[in-house]
């Protein structure tokens, strides 16, 4: 049976389908881009059923994103569900207003990493 991940983060930047692509061999991969979901009470029901089914919530944060008020949801519930969470956090270096805030969720966090590929390359190890 292959390690489930989940997909939390933004939308924009095309992140998604980088992780889908590198890593869907080894793992079944929760993306929730792909639910087309509108409704908020909806998405958000998706969304906290598939982190309770994953293994690791891959969390990430790009220095793009607005506000991360859904991936902080996502990392909490993970964290209370004893879930395995990698998190990528480009914002906080370049934004020390935003880091003091989002330091609840590195400290919810099992691994913080600064980039996407050196996360993908960290995943890519629970196949060995």
């Amino acid at each position: 049976m292959q390690p489930k991940i989940y997909l939390a983060g933004g939308f924009k930047g095309g992140w998604h389908d980088k992780v889908s692509t590198s890593l869907s061999d080894n793992f079944t991969i929760f993306n929730p881009q792909k639910h087309n979901l509108d409704d908020v009470e909806k998405y958000t029901a998706w969304d906290l059923y598939h982190v309770d089914k994953c293994d690791i919530l891959l969390g990430y944060m790009s220095s793009g994103n607005p506000s991360g008020y859904g991936l902080a949801l996502e990392i909490g519930y993970a964290k209370a569900k004893n879930k395995l969470i990698i998190l990528i956090d480009e914002r906080s270096p370049k934004d020390e207003n935003f880091s003091r805030y989002f330091a609840i969720c590195h400290a919810s966090s099992n691994i913080v990493l600064s980039s996407l590929d050196e996360a993908i390359d960290y995943l890519k190890t629970f196949t060995i």
